[in-house]
Formats: C-alpha cells, structure tokens, sequence
C-alpha cells in the first residue's frame, strides 16, 4: 500500500490522495456503525428512530447512554455496540492516522 524504504518519498498529489482515501473509507466505517446501532436500539428496545439514533451517535463517539434501555436483549445489545464502538473508534484514528505517519518516518529515514 505504501511505498518501501528504500524507495523515493511520494508525491504530494498521491499522498493527498490516500488522506482522502482513508478518511472516505473512515466515514463510511462510521456510517455503517451508526446504522448498526441505530437499528439495533430500534428493535431491541422499541426506541424511536430518533433516539436511536441519539443513542448510538453518542456511545459511537465515546459519550455514553442517553436512552435508558429496559428490556434484557436491548441492555445486551447496548453492551456489545458499546465495546464494537470502542474498537471503531480506535481502529478509525488508525486509519487516518496512518498515512500520516507512514509519509513522518519514511522522510525521517530517506537516505540523502
């Protein structure tokens, strides 16, 4: 995906191009999380639309519960989605983060 040490460093325009790479495919991890949780919190709770989205928007960016969840499988759910956001979230500033400090060590370790 990136290029080797022993190769030259990237263009400007190829390096901006996998930013926007990894932030697209980022955005779009996010969207797909969010519908899990959205549909998740409708079904197993019998949440409205709106809070399930509510919900799930503020325990995928870390916040916490806003719903209070009352019945067995929703409070499962909610516990699964909340550990599975965790894990997106981190993997997620990976993602971004990447490209970033790939192009960071591979001009810190060019050989002039």
């Amino acid at each position: 995906m990136f290029e080797h040490k022993s190769q030259p460093l990237a263009s400007k325009k190829k390096f901006y191009n996998r930013i926007f790479k990894a932030v697209t495919f980022s955005f779009a991890l996010i969207f797909v999380c969010l519908m899990i949780g959205i549909l998740g919190y409708h079904f197993t709770d019998n949440i409205s639309w709106i809070d399930s989205l509510h919900n799930a928007s503020m325990i995928l960016a870390g916040m916490g519960p806003v719903v209070n969840i009352t019945s067995d499988i929703g409070k499962y759910f909610s516990s699964f989605y909340a550990l599975f956001s965790g894990i997106v979230f981190i993997s997620n500033v990976g993602l971004i983060l990447a490209p970033l400090a790939h192009r960071l060590f591979h001009r810190l370790n060019l050989e002039d």
